[in-house]
């Protein structure tokens, strides 16, 4: 199988904007020619003026002067508007497919890196990036254009003179050769520290409560200064590297500027050539001399991109483990799902499957509407059958069906639409309470607002209307990150709210009323039995109040179904669910005592 280079798999994305960039180069063009005219000019003005100064000659040689100085700086000016902004479209593209390709991956991937990590690659790497296919291509195609005219012109005013100034070029290119390389390396390092510092930050910020519960500040501005100290060393080894760099190449084109001056002031003499052309000459080793020195600065700016763009790849070449298939049955003919849910002999392992397995062998049959709840100790696989269902991880084949169809076969946009998950710790987005509850039944990029009425009864079936109406700017509250100024309660009602307002035809608790006391889950469950009448709905509750008016419990036992029935058929067989249910009722009276 033939595989791209990391330069082949970026190129499409310069394509894309190949006119413009061929504008851009043709402006750049312009800048390098125009400015190359200056020095010719001023050879024929010395030359002419040393005959013979005069007022109109002055006149039409500062007119020329300027007026290149002006077109040129007008070529350069239409030059960086174009490719500078050709730059910021490309990484605009990188991003949104960066971002993209983020929102496919599964649960799983984000359990094994770290955000921070991801977060400096999505951020500084695609900066670095940007400067390769922006900048970087301007100054090349500039210092290549001049480079190879600015010797051409040299030559033609003296063969042998430019020879010896040409001397020291070698040593410039074994310069940038052996520092390139180095720099190359270095910035690797950098990027990887800088990975390791947003991770440090990121998790501290996340965790600020447990850090502050547990008195943990001094131990943790200790591991950011560490990562902070490594990182400047590495910066430290750059600069050394990049301050070697620049004067390595500065003392080599002196050498060439001092061989000039010498040999040149002696074919002056001799008369070999003319002052002017003497001038002329030295302006355009000077000239020369940008691009040399351009050079190197190019090289570490294509060295620093490319590290960072193969930084980049290995989140882009991440195969989504979960996605629709050729298999997957096409949107257009996937009714509407009634809710029919069904496990046949369920076998599931955590990563490639070689793991002890979390579920063995269940088997399970839900009618639309019906009401199933799933019990069992810490560890019994509960929660992972939950998640197997709207595929955050994947079944086997032929084990999960809904409707009669495996849900591997269902387009995920389908199969996940018709689904309402409040996950054991549910998660809020900076935002309103209105806007979190409404997350997912509308798009915040678009004019369309969200139903408020909708809201408001959605959160009344949650019994967190009255919690909101005690805020100061009640649905227009802003919950903070990850909905801190929220109670557990709160959040866990939030979600439940949530997940009813995208009018799902299965919904799953999964121990979502574990936050709030017993007269609140009693209210809430009271409130929630008619609109979950006509749903498909899984719980999981340690609690058996919640539980016991289920159509059918399921209790697991270290992944398989050891009891199912009604409440009172449990009770009455006396076996796990009993035990759970004698210990729950000896812990109530030990609380009330």
């Amino acid at each position: 199988m033939y595989m791209q280079s990391p330069l082949q798999r970026l190129i499409p994305y310069v394509l894309r904007y190949r006119l413009r960039l061929t504008l851009g180069l043709a402006c750049v063009f312009g800048t390098a020619s125009v400015s190359l005219l200056s020095p010719w000019v001023l050879k024929y003005a010395i030359d002419d003026l040393s005959a013979m100064v005069t007022r109109v000659k002055l006149a039409q040689y500062a007119g020329l002067l300027l007026g290149i100085a002006v077109t040129a700086g007008c070529f350069r000016f239409l030059s960086r508007r174009v490719i500078v902004a050709v730059s910021r479209e490309i990484e605009y593209d990188l991003r949104n497919d960066f971002y993209a390709h983020l929102q496919r991956l599964s649960v799983s991937y984000f359990q094994s890196v770290r955000t921070g990590d991801i977060m400096s690659r999505a951020t500084n790497d695609l900066s670095a990036v940007r400067l390769m296919v922006g900048p970087a291509i301007m100054y090349s195609a500039s210092t290549l254009i001049v480079f190879v005219v600015a010797i051409a012109m040299m030559l033609s005013i003296d063969m042998r003179l430019t020879l010896i100034a040409l001397i020291p070029l070698p040593l410039v290119t074994l310069s940038v050769k052996f520092f390139g390389a180095a720099i190359h390396r270095r910035f690797e390092h950098i990027q990887a520290q800088l990975s390791e510092i947003s991770a440090v930050v990121q998790e501290s910020l996340s965790g600020v409560r447990v850090i502050r519960a547990y008195g943990q500040e001094r131990a943790e501005l200790n591991r950011f200064a560490q990562a902070n100290q490594e990182y400047l060393n590495r910066n430290r080894g750059l600069i050394i590297l990049q301050g070697l760099f620049s004067p390595s190449l500065s003392l080599f084109l002196g050498l060439s500027a001092l061989l000039v001056l010498w040999l040149g002031s002696r074919s002056v003499v001799l008369e070999r050539i003319s002052v002017g052309e003497l001038v002329a000459f030295n302006a355009y080793l000077v000239m020369l001399s940008w691009p040399v020195i351009a050079f190197g600065w190019i090289t570490n700016m294509l060295q620093r991109g490319m590290a960072s763009w193969k930084r980049m790849l290995p989140i882009l070449d991440t195969v989504p483990e979960i996605a629709d298939t050729e298999q997957t049955t096409n949107p257009e003919q996937v009714e509407s799902i009634q809710g029919r849910l069904e496990l046949r002999h369920l076998t599931f392992a955590y990563g490639d499957g070689d793991g002890s397995p979390v579920l063995r062998d269940v088997s399970l049959r839900i009618d639309p509407g019906q009401t199933v709840a799933l019990v069992g100790a810490t560890g019994s696989g509960k929660s992972t059958l939950l998640n197997l269902i709207p595929r955050l991880y994947d079944p086997p084949p032929g084990t999960i069906f809904i409707d009669d169809v495996d849900i591997r076969e269902l387009p995920l946009a389908s199969l996940r639409g018709a689904i309402g998950f409040v996950p054991q710790e549910p998660f809020l987005f900076s935002d309103t309470i209105a806007e979190n509850i409404a997350f997912g039944s509308f798009d915040k990029t678009t004019d369309k607002a969200f139903d408020q009425i909708a809201v408001q009864r959605m959160a009344a079936v949650a019994n967190l209307d009255t919690d909101i109406k005690e805020f100061s700017n009640e649905y227009r509250t802003i919950v903070g990150e990850r909905g801190i100024t929220l109670s557990g309660g709160q959040k866990q009602r939030t979600a439940i709210a949530r997940a009813l307002m995208v009018d799902p035809r299965i919904i799953i608790l999964d121990d979502a009323l574990s936050a709030v006391d017993t007269y609140t889950e009693e209210r809430i469950l009271s409130q929630l039995n008619t609109e979950l009448r006509d749903r498909t709905t899984l719980i999981v509750s340690h609690r058996i109040s919640t539980v016991r008016q289920a159509d059918l419990i399921v209790v697991l036992q270290n992944g398989s179904v050891v009891e199912r029935g009604s409440h009172d058929e449990l009770l009455a067989y006396g076996g796990v669910y009993a035990d759970l249910h004698r210990k729950q009722l000896l812990e109530d009276e030990l609380a009330t005592s």
